[in-house]
């Protein structure tokens, strides 16, 4: 006879119960996440161990029915990857996107995230992610924070009001202990009211909803921007004051004057190496291949050589394992790219996971009882 196997099966709402939508603990996970990679107790998926994911890319015409045509933000993704420390787990996050999916009540997006027994690769558990890939994603700006911002930064200039945004303000508020005020930009005023309005609520922050980014932005400590790769916004150098933090959760572009006079951080360089490396095998041009990419601006400095090579630009990581000093003085202005990383999905769904088994949520799933082949 073979081994029986089991897993658990977490519902949005296990997950809720859970924790998965409590953002000062996921930044404390995601700081313990960003130590391991700085020690390199960590693999992701690709030759290099540091891809991101890997993408079904759809045909503009597709030859046989039935078949999606290709589309903004339309792709299916598969993100994997093993995490050590007190985690020893390998995942994967899974999942479609179609713009088309609000318009029919569901989420642009769709996850789930598939845990496994590193030893015998048996399935430990199956969550629903959304949750889980928001609330982390809003995580790392609270790390970059932490160890990047000026720890007497009072004002929070914010890029972008939707729900990513949200969760990344949240993130924040875990290490910006001095945070007082946000300035709101949005194509969209409704939502920076909205924005604004919940975060006088929840924190006691006082808000403006600005009518230009560079107000939003010109006088900010810490400035977030959350917007759609399909609306990548454009910075200038002046608006940035001395001494601020700029994270870039979604697309963006700073003046190339910005970049070689101020401090860049990457999450994860060795992740954009790879980035880049799948940029130049693209079909088109590398200026092309770099426009929808959240990193773009800074790749083509490096491959001009105004910046030093991605995978010598200082990296999250290090900071949060003590290899490097991350701001370096009060006056310092600093640019965080984040891209996102499988590590992180792992981290989050597994503590969660963790503290659903301990609460006794989840529903029981039989894969075998003997498994047929064995």
């Amino acid at each position: 006879m073979g081994k029986r196997t089991d897993f658990i099966y977490l519902s949005e709402q296990d997950m809720i119960q859970a924790g998965a939508l409590d953002s000062e603990r996921c930044v404390e996970v995601m700081d313990e996440m960003f130590k391991l990679l700085g020690q390199g107790d960590y693999l992701m998926g690709g030759p290099n161990g540091n891809e991101h994911g890997i993408k079904v890319y759809f045909p503009e015409h597709p030859e046989f029915e039935g078949m999606p045509a290709a589309g903004p933000d339309r792709r299916f993704m598969a993100m994997v990857g093993y995490l050590g420390g007190r985690f020893k787990v390998a995942g994967e996050k899974w999942y479609g996107s179609n713009v088309a999916n609000p318009a029919r009540g569901l989420p642009r997006s769709i996850l789930m995230i598939m845990l496994n027994d590193v030893d015998t690769c048996e399935p430990i558990a199956l969550c629903s992610a959304n949750i889980v890939s928001a609330v982390r994603t809003g995580a790392i700006p609270g790390v970059g924070v932490k160890y990047l911002a000026n720890p007497d930064a009072e004002i929070i200039g914010l890029i972008g009001a939707g729900p990513i945004q949200k969760a990344c303000l949240q993130g924040m508020m875990a290490t910006a202990k001095n945070a007082r005020c946000i300035r709101i930009f949005d194509l969209n005023p409704e939502a920076g009211e909205k924005l604004g309005c919940w975060a006088k609520e929840t924190y006691g922050l006082d808000y403006v909803v600005c009518e230009t980014m560079a107000d939003a932005i010109s006088c900010a400590d810490i400035i977030s921007s959350a917007t759609s790769r399909l609306k990548p916004v454009e910075i200038r150098d002046e608006w940035l004051k001395p001494g601020s933090l700029i994270i870039f959760t979604g697309s963006g572009r700073i003046d190339e004057s910005y970049h070689v006079n101020s401090s860049t951080f990457f999450d994860n360089p060795k992740m954009h190496v790879a980035y880049m490396d799948d940029a130049r095998r693209s079909n088109c041009s590398i200026e092309e291949a770099y426009k929808g990419m959240m990193g773009g601006g800074i790749y083509k400095l490096i491959d001009e050589g105004k910046l030093p090579p991605a995978a010598e630009i200082p990296s999250l990581g290090d900071c949060a394992c003590g290899k490097i000093i991350g701001r370096k003085s009060k006056e310092e202005r600093i640019c965080l790219m984040t891209g996102g990383m499988p590590t992180e999905d792992i981290a989050w769904s597994y503590d969660c996971y963790d503290r659903a088994m301990k609460l006794g949520l989840g529903t029981h799933l039989k894969l075998w009882d003997s498994p047929y082949w064995y």
